[in-house]
């Protein structure tokens, strides 16, 4: 590992790091305004690290679901890392011991979009890129749970509203997908299988579906896109 590597991977997290520690801190106040002390929101941070998941945990916890209920809504809503995991595994595969668990476990949304869509410079180790990218977004998110976490136990607020900032995280990384692309074929798929599983299926129980269905399809579509980007 050289400097420049610590550089860039620093530089290429930054995005990652605005938003992490606004829905870090979100989750925390969320945390503490259910009656969870700043320690939950560590543990939950470090152990699990799933921002989603963490903040559907929070009405989990506070709802007293059983664990069933809760492994199966982790199923639904971490689902599509089931899909991500397949296509890195080329790009995991050179990495060893403890560094490729650790980047397996802290693979996430944005992560995820970093690894893909960065072109590695020479001068960087892709190795090394891999797993201080990674640990460096978890480092922001954990920075962020415990600071909203002593906030929401030191401050007195209405916290309506605040779940809503994953969904809005997730819909700002799709715009700058879809900016970054000339493709938009398998985004415009994405959108519409989950639309047509939604209406079929209902918003309780379409995820697992709509995920089965577009990752079929982009194989589907995999070499009639890359002949098409040959062409252009």
């Amino acid at each position: 590992m050289n400097r420049e590597t610590v550089k860039y991977s620093f530089i290429s997290s930054l995005p990652v790091m605005a938003g992490y520690i606004v829905l870090g801190i979100g989750f925390g106040v969320l945390l503490a305004d259910k009656g969870y002390s700043s320690l939950w929101a560590i543990l939950m941070s470090v152990l699990i690290y799933a921002g989603s998941l963490q903040y559907v945990g929070v009405g989990l916890l506070s709802g007293g679901a059983s664990l069933i209920s809760a492994g199966l809504m982790t199923l639904m809503v971490n689902a599509r890392h089931l899909f991500y995991g397949v296509s890195m595994l080329k790009r995991y595969e050179k990495l060893g011991g403890i560094k490729k668990l650790y980047v397996i476990f802290a693979l996430t949304d944005e992560t995820y979009s970093l690894v893909c869509s960065t072109k590695v410079p020479e001068h960087v180790d892709e190795k090394w890129y891999y797993f201080l990218v990674s640990m460096m977004n978890q480092s922001y998110w954990v920075f962020g749970s415990i600071l909203g976490a002593f906030l929401g136990n030191a401050l007195s607020f209405d916290s309506t509203g605040i779940d809503f900032s994953m969904t809005a995280l997730f819909v700002v990384i799709f715009v700058e997908q879809w900016e970054g692309k000339r493709e938009h074929i398998p985004a415009l798929s994405g959108l519409g299988i989950s639309v047509v599983c939604l209406l079929v299926f209902g918003a309780d129980y379409f995820l697992i579906p709509a995920m089965i269905l577009i990752t079929t399809a982009l194989l589907l579509a995999k070499k009639p896109l890359e002949r098409r980007a040959q062409h252009d």
